[in-house]
């Protein structure tokens, strides 16, 4: 019995030990309406993924913010995802029919922005991946060379006359 509880607990501790090597590497953040501005650093060399973007009270919509680096200056940034109503209110509110949720994926180099809303509460899951390097033709990716074939045949056929035999009559 002993040794049976001894494999149990080496299995259990490489399974434990398993799932802390390999969590899983979303992240979600609350940001009540007291909170200051979430700022995201997104580098080159990554992109962020948004999976859910959720917005409970407050009169103004929630949105994703995001801003490239050479636009900072000149403020340019540009509204990618608004926030999804999980309002289970009565009243008017009850009437309007559920809200889809939308997903987006942000490439690095960028700043994400989240501002809080007055009275709400927003929910937010990300990850943040490598760029491994897709081959999309972007950074450092050199043209790959792709040999085209086409068949030219060496004699042009030309219409020659066929014959066609009448039937007789008996």
């Amino acid at each position: 019995m002993k040794m049976l509880a001894m494999r149990c607990l080496v299995a259990l501790s490489l399974l434990v030990a398993a799932a802390v090597a390999f969590a899983n590497p979303f992240k979600s953040k609350i940001i009540s309406s007291d909170d200051s501005v979430l700022e995201i650093t997104v580098p080159g060399d990554h992109f962020m993924k948004i999976t859910n973007f959720t917005q409970d009270g407050g009169t103004d919509r929630a949105v994703v913010e995001v801003v490239l680096p050479g636009d900072a200056e000149n403020g340019g940034s540009t509204n990618v995802l608004t926030a999804t109503r999980i309002d289970f209110s009565t009243g008017a509110n009850a009437q309007n029919a559920p809200e889809i949720g939308n997903r987006v994926t942000i490439a690095g180099p960028a700043i994400v922005k989240i501002r809080p809303i007055v009275g709400a509460k927003l929910f937010i899951t990300y990850k943040k991946d490598r760029d491994e390097g897709s081959g999309g033709g972007g950074g450092g990716a050199s043209p790959t060379v792709i040999p085209i074939f086409s068949p030219t045949p060496g004699v042009t056929p030309s219409p020659t006359a066929t014959p066609f035999i009448f039937p007789t009559p008996f």
